[in-house]
């Protein structure tokens, strides 16, 4: 039986085929997948811990995108954007578009939706990166105790102890230290939004969220 993971992995094989955007076997194997499971939105994701990020807060709010027919993908670069809303958008598979992105990824956005033929609303835009928003809503302290108790108290400690660190804002500090190994940005996108309360969800998430699992029409979204 198919799963939404196999229609992930025949985008991303048709996004990296030589026949991208052209009526050949990605598009016809992704196609039949996309239909097979009801696909109508898809979520364009810059990386796997938005996509982390995202999947936590729609299981705290007991949702199933992949039942209700949302495809949350990481598209492995914000500059991967206008690639894939041809593929999935209006000159592909025709579904409905949404996401997440970086501030500094935003003009991607753009440039990529238009030649698409793509709507902006139903995308929003972090201030920084997720990263940042879910430190900020949380606070640095709290999210000092999150990282101390998943075991990461002594790689923060000889983190905080380099002089490259010494002089920046402990908000700062802490988004760069989650940036430092790999997978754990992934890890911590699951943690810092599972320690949300419900009124600290940062706004482009919970935007994101109500506009695809309460059925807020695209219009609604946030991007500017």
């Amino acid at each position: 039986m198919a799963d939404m993971r196999a229609f992930r992995d025949a985008v991303a094989d048709w996004a990296g085929s030589a026949d991208e955007g052209a009526d050949g076997p990605g598009r016809e194997r992704a196609g039949r997948l996309g239909d097979r499971l009801g696909v109508r939105v898809a979520v364009l994701l810059e990386g796997p811990s938005d996509v982390a990020a995202v999947g936590a807060l729609a299981a705290r709010r007991g949702r199933d995108p992949a039942a209700e027919g949302v495809c949350v993908l990481s598209m492995g670069g914000a500059m991967n954007v206008g690639r894939y809303a041809r593929l999935l958008g209006p000159p592909g598979l025709g579904l409905r578009l949404t996401g997440l992105c970086d501030e500094r990824e935003w003009p991607y956005y753009v440039r990529g939706l238009a030649r698409a033929g793509a709507t902006r609303r139903g995308f929003f835009v972090c201030a920084a990166d997720l990263e940042d928003e879910l430190i900020r809503a949380l606070g640095p302290p709290r999210v000092t105790e999150l990282i101390r108790a998943e075991g990461d108290a002594r790689p923060l400690q000889t983190f905080l102890n380099q002089p490259a660190q010494q002089g920046r804002t402990p908000q700062q500090q802490l988004r760069r230290f989650l940036g430092t190994k790999k997978g754990r940005k992934i890890h911590y996108g699951r943690v810092l939004v599972e320690a949300l309360e419900p009124d600290q969800v940062p706004a482009p998430l919970d935007g994101l969220l109500d506009t695809l699992l309460v059925g807020v029409p695209a219009e609604a979204g946030g991007a500017p």
